[in-house]
């Protein structure tokens, strides 16, 4: 077999995982919007749809994590390609791991519609997912055009992520001082907060390795978080709902 004919089957296997990456990423972005407007539309038919949607996030990741070690073990990729497959495995990683938290958003929706609504918390929420999804459709933009600089932009973006939660929180802490009876749902509305601020993270983290693949190297500056919530008023954990993530 010819070198040429091998590098050929090589950028094809390349082209179709990478082809994988975008087609779950595409899924993750409408589960972020879907699980967002079913909050606030007290919507729990999307939100059921999201929950249902997230085995296909899954099974996707599965195979791409498949279609990569098979890329690793049959063509043997330099250090540049090398690099290439890596990435496409830690995306995958933080895709996955982002579908979960829409998934738990969608979850959370389901108790709340059971409760008294909290004045304008819906509302916020949503913004602050989708100020998540745009940023994540910025970073695999910045992934598949190679730019470093639209990557960088989405990890200092985060910071305003971080902003919003902790205006929430301590929105969330006044709800709850002022009437005991919104505890319960305000405890629920603060972990879809920090699930979203996670998501937040990971769709850094998918930044962060834009600007890897592209320089070789780990951004200059370390990331510093905007989460001052620990700082603030310690607020009891949630309990986890049935199968949450």
């Amino acid at each position: 077999m010819s070198d040429q004919h091998i590098a050929s089957a090589y950028d094809r296997d390349l082209e179709g995982v990478q082809a994988r990456i975008m087609k779950m990423g595409g899924l993750v972005e409408q589960a972020i919007l879907d699980a967002s407007q079913a909050l606030e539309d007290r919507d729990e038919e999307m939100a059921e749809k999201v929950r249902a949607g997230d085995r296909v996030i899954d099974e996707l990741e599965e195979l791409i994590q498949e279609e990569a070690a098979r890329i690793i073990a049959l063509r043997q990729p330099a250090a540049g390609d090398l690099r290439i497959v890596l990435s496409i495995l830690k995306i995958a990683g933080n895709l996955e791991r982002i579908g979960d938290y829409a998934k738990n958003m969608a979850k959370r929706t389901s108790v709340l519609v059971q409760m008294q609504p909290i004045a304008g918390a819906h509302t916020a929420l949503r913004r602050m997912a989708r100020e998540v999804e745009t940023m994540l459709r910025d970073a695999l933009d910045a992934y598949i055009q190679r730019d470093a600089v639209l990557a960088q932009d989405v990890i200092n973006r985060d910071r305003d992520v971080d902003q919003m939660y902790n205006a929430l929180f301590r929105e969330f802490l006044t709800f709850m001082m002022e009437d005991p009876r919104n505890i319960t749902a305000c405890m629920h509305l603060h972990f879809i907060a920090k699930n979203t601020e996670r998501m937040g993270d990971h769709v850094t983290s998918i930044a962060e390795q834009v600007v890897y693949l592209v320089t070789g190297a780990a951004p200059e500056e370390s990331r510093q978080k905007g989460d001052r919530t620990s700082t603030d008023l310690s607020v009891a954990p949630t309990a986890p709902l049935s199968g949450e993530e």
